[in-house]
C-alpha cells in the first residue's frame, strides 16, 4: 500500500512512474556516497578531490531545497503561498543554536558554565527559563519541529477559521515574520539581539571545525531531504493530498461537499512549518551562525521564487528551483553582486510570464516533444497494416 502510494503520480507533470524511482535512487548514491569519498577518501592534490569549502556549500543548499520542498507543500498542493516560511526555517535554526550555545560552556569567552557570552556582556545574572533544556540534544531536536509547528498551528488556525485567502493571507504572513525580526533584534528579548547566536563549538560531542564532522552533517542534510521528500510524496498521492488539491482548485466546491477545508489547510501548513523548522536546525551547524536577518521577509520571498523557478505543485521542482536559484546566487553574488536582486526579480518575472511550469515543466515538455510525432507515425502504421489486411 505504501509503495503504490510512493509509486502514483500526483498532480504534476513527471511526477510518475518507476523512472523517478531511480533518478531518486541514483541522486541519493550519489549524494551519500560519491561527496563523502572524493572529500575524504581523495588525496587532496588529485583532481577527483572535492575542497573542504564545498561540502558545507553543499549542505547548505540541501537544507534550502529542504525548505522549498516544505513551501510546495503548502502553496503547489493546497494553494497556500506562505510568505512566513522564512520565520519557520530561523525559529528552527534557533532553537538548535541555542543547545549549541549552551554546548560550549566554560570554552568561551567569559568561561561562564551556564551563561552563553552575549548574556554574560549583557549583565545577566541567570538564564532565562525559556533556556531551560537545551543542554540536551534530545529537548533541542523536539523544540525545533515543535517551536515552528506550534506558531504555524496557532497561526492558521485564526487565519484560515477566519476564511482568509489569497494576497490577504501573504500579507499577514509576512507581517509575521517581521514582527519576528523586530523582536529578535532587541537585546532583552535573549537571543543575541543584532549578533545572534555564533562561534558554535561542537555538536552532541563532535568539533564543528574537524572536516568529518562537516561531512557528517552534509549527509544528515541529505537523508533530511531523502525523508521528506517521502513524506511529501506520501502526502501528496494519499486521499489527504487529494483533497489538498481539490481545496487549491476549487474551494468553495470542497466546503460546499462538507469536507473541512480549515483542517486540511492547517494539517498542510502545520507540516510544512516543522519541515521548514528541520531544514533551519542543520543549516545552523554548517553556516557557524543564526541572527534576525534570517527573518527578513525578502528572505521568504526568495523561497517562493525558488519553488515559481523549479515548478510549483511537483515535489521535485521545488528541489531543483532551490539548488539552481543558489547555486546562480553564489556565482552572481561573487563576480557581479550588484547585480543579484535585478537577476533575482528579472528570474521571476520570465518564469511567471514563459513558465508557468517552471524548469520542472520545461525538462517534461522537452522530453516529450517528440511523443506526438511518434505516436501519430505509429498509429497510421497501425491503419496502414489493418488496410492491407481488410484487403487481403
Amino acid at each position: 500500500m505504501l509503495l503504490d502510494r510512493l509509486f502514483a503520480a500526483p498532480d504534476a507533470p513527471g511526477m510518475g512512474g518507476p523512472r523517478l524511482w531511480l533518478w531518486f535512487g541514483g541522486i541519493g548514491a550519489l549524494l551519500l556516497i560519491v561527496v563523502p569519498v572524493l572529500n575524504l577518501a581523495v588525496p587532496e592534490g588529485s583532481a577527483l578531490h572535492l575542497p573542504n569549502w564545498a561540502v558545507p556549500l553543499a549542505g547548505k543548499y540541501l537544507c534550502y531545497a529542504v525548505l522549498a520542498l516544505s513551501l510546495d507543500l503548502v502553496w503547489g498542493y493546497c494553494g497556500v503561498l506562505s510568505l512566513g516560511h522564512g520565520a519557520f526555517f530561523a525559529l528552527g535554526g534557533y532553537s538548535l543554536g541555542m543547545y549549541l550555545m549552551r554546548e560550549i560552556g566554560t570554552r568561551g569567552v567569559y568561561k561562564n558554565p551556564i551563561l552563553p557570552d552575549f548574556m554574560v556582556f549583557l549583565n545577566w545574572k541567570s538564564l532565562p527559563w525559556y533556556w531551560y533544556g537545551f543542554n540536551h540534544f534530545w529537548f533541542a531536536v523536539i523544540m525545533v519541529m515543535l517551536v515552528p509547528g506550534l506558531l504555524a498551528f496557532v497561526f492558521g488556525f485564526l487565519a484560515f477559521r477566519s476564511r482568509i485567502t489569497g494576497v490577504y493571507l501573504s500579507i499577514i504572513t509576512q507581517a509575521m515574520t517581521y514582527a519576528l525580526l523586530l523582536a529578535f533584534f532587541r537585546n532583552d528579548m535573549g537571543f543575541g539581539g543584532n549578533n545572534g547566536l555564533t562561534d558554535f563549538k561542537d555538536i552532541i560531542g563532535f568539533d564543528l571545525r574537524d572536516q568529518g564532522t562537516k561531512v557528517g552533517l552534509y549527509v544528515a542534510s541529505a537523508i533530511a531531504l531523502g525523508l521528506a521528500f517521502l513524506l511529501c510524496r506520501y502526502v501528496v498521492t494519499s486521499k489527504l493530498g487529494r483533497v489538498m488539491m481539490a481545496v487549491r482548485d476549487a474551494e468553495a466546491r470542497v466546503r460546499f461537499l462538507g469536507y473541512s477545508v480549515t483542517g486540511v489547510k492547517l494539517f498542510a501548513f502545520t507540516l510544512s512549518a516543522v519541515l521548514a523548522g528541520i531544514a533551519g536546525a542543520l543549516y545552523v551547524p554548517q553556516v557557524g551562525i543564526i541572527n534576525p536577518s534570517e527573518f527578513s521577509p525578502g528572505n521568504s520571498i526568495e523561497i517562493a521564487i525558488w519553488v515559481a523557478v523549479g515548478g510549483r505543485g511537483g515535489l521535485v521542482g521545488a528541489i531543483l528551483g532551490a539548488i539552481a536559484v543558489n547555486l546562480a546566487k553564489t556565482w552572481l553574488t561573487g563576480a557581479v553582486p550588484e547585480i543579484w536582486l535585478f537577476f533575482l526579480g528579472g528570474l521571476f518575472i520570465l518564469v511567471t510570464l514563459l513558465l508557468p511550469r517552471g524548469l520542472m515543466g520545461l525538462l517534461t515538455r522537452t522530453g516529450r516533444h517528440a511523443g506526438p510525432a511518434l505516436a501519430a507515425e505509429a498509429a497510421a502504421a497501425e491503419e496502414s497494416g489493418a488496410t492491407e489486411e481488410r484487403h487481403a
